[in-house]
């Protein structure tokens, strides 16, 4: 028998299913086996559950300890996360596990991604639906699909069925804040129609890599480079001194990850390396002074080829082009609350096939300024005669003056841990706006434990902070 690596651990059952979860590949698109396992723990239980065609599942819990006729409380969280790795990392994360490890503080995913966001939330529900002698009104527990790639299952499922009106999400990864209010968004695409021919010459190798990336809502602040965005100054540069003819071009995995690297191959004519090496050593320079990026490497490299089928130099010089004329990063802040970012974008991918496209991650928490940034990308697309599309859209989730459940919440956090905690709204995107907007009335906060370096190979879960936000959870059931 495999050994598992946080045995141990306490509560086991929170932990236990977080290290199955752990052990079933569920990237955005891939929700089939992880849906099938959550209808698996509904049958072995005996429970009612939902699944649809998109495998969305929803799960019904009977009320203990007599608070059967309590009020349902809704759970929710999603089962996607976001797949990165390691530069050589061997795991194929569309089809295998994750090589999950614990140091008695932190748990983390050896090389990849842990998918504490939102693997927790899947582990706190079924320790709860699991066990019934916790007390606990009836719980309906909402588990949804492709939050990551624009809250695509939270956007098609029917809630028809759900009887409450409170809701607690468990997609937040700071301890002792609650999230109240959240940033709404949509995914924006520009793709360009490129000429190719025919052109032989001397090949070089761009490189951006080492960048931090991170979470393009919650750390889309921090002072962090854009992989694409330096790519597209740096080829700009080189083109000054040199015609350039773009063969290849690649950067970014998600449009809601910070981009870490990107690479181009390009037919360089008259390639001068060692004047393309100052450029490049200009450019790390200038990156690692102006952003909170200490190890970033942009490179150059021969290549042992001779060009082949590129773009036209037109082509070439129109994606340098837009890469370079692309808005990226913050665009406003809010007027009400210090340091909250309250529109941005993200350069997320790059990629050069029979189309360039760029892929935005596009974020406001007033709809009119998200609409008029969306039609920014619109008219970039238009004046490079280019084509735009969008998906994902999600509305923001508006802040509640009269909250019961936020009442209830900071009261017994107060009581446990002696502290207020902090009640925010955020710049990254919920899935509370779309299900407010199905259930009306709906009384909502977000909470989890303590994560680092979400959507990134570096993310860690904290094992006490998971601890104690389970015992919290439940103390909040059992008041509710």
């Amino acid at each position: 028998m495999e050994e598992k690596k946080l045995a141990g651990l306490k509560p086991a059952a929170v932990f236990g299913y977080f290290e199955e979860i752990c052990a079933i590949p569920h990237g955005s698109r891939n929700s089939k086996q992880i849906s099938d396992y959550l209808v698996s723990f509904a049958k072995d239980h005996g429970l009612r559950y939902i699944q649809d065609d998109l495998n969305n599942v929803i799960l019904f819990g009977q009320g203990t300890c007599g608070m059967e006729d309590h009020a349902p409380v809704i759970l929710q969280g999603h089962m996607d996360m976001i797949c990165e790795k390691a530069p050589g990392s061997p795991v194929d994360m569309a089809s295998e596990g994750l090589d999950l490890r614990q140091d008695g503080t932190y748990i983390f995913a050896k090389d990849t991604t842990l998918g504490g966001d939102d693997g927790i939330a899947m582990a706190y529900a079924l320790a709860l639906l699991a066990d019934e002698t916790i007390p606990h009104p009836p719980l309906e527990v909402v588990l949804t699909v492709d939050e990551e790639i624009g809250m695509l299952g939270a956007s098609a499922i029917d809630l028809s069925e759900l009887k409450g009106r409170t809701l607690i999400n468990l997609d937040s990864e700071d301890e002792g804040i609650f999230t109240v209010s959240c940033a709404g968004g949509a995914t924006a695409t520009i793709s360009l129609p490129l000429e190719r021919r025919a052109v032989y010459g001397p090949c070089i190798r761009l490189t951006v890599e080492g960048l931090k990336g991170g979470h393009s809502g919650q750390e889309i602040h921090r002072n962090r480079a854009n992989a694409n965005k330096v790519m597209g100054e740096l080829m700009d540069r080189i083109q000054k001194i040199m015609p350039l003819r773009l063969t290849s071009l690649s950067g970014g995995a998600k449009d809601n990850a910070i981009p870490r690297s990107c690479q181009a191959t390009l037919v360089a004519m008259g390639t001068n390396l060692e004047r393309i090496n100052e450029i490049t050593q200009q450019m790390q320079a200038q990156v690692r002074a102006e952003y909170d990026e200490p190890e970033a490497m942009v490179q150059a490299f021969d290549v042992d080829a001779l060009g082949g089928n590129s773009l036209t130099a037109e082509s070439t010089a129109k994606v340098i082009s837009l890469l370079c004329a692309a808005p990226n990063g913050v665009q406003s802040w809010s007027k009400d609350m210090d340091g909250l970012v309250q529109t941005s974008l993200n350069l997320g991918v790059a990629k050069l096939g029979e189309r360039f496209s760029i892929t935005f991650s596009v974020r406001s928490s007033v709809n009119t300024e998200k609409q008029e940034l969306l039609e920014q990308l619109k008219t970039l697309a238009n004046f490079y005669e280019g084509a735009f599309s969008q998906m994902g859209e999600y509305p923001a989730w508006e802040y509640k003056k009269e909250s019961r459940l936020r009442d209830t919440m900071v009261r017994i956090y107060t009581e446990m841990f002696g502290k207020e905690p902090k009640v925010l709204a955020i710049h990254a995107g919920l899935e509370c706006g779309l299900l407010s907007q199905k259930i009306p009335g709906l009384d909502c906060v977000s909470i989890g434990p303590q994560m680092h370096d979400i959507h990134t190979c570096r993310e860690k879960l904290e094992i006490d902070s998971t601890v104690r936000t389970w015992e919290f959870l439940l103390e909040v059931l059992k008041a509710l």
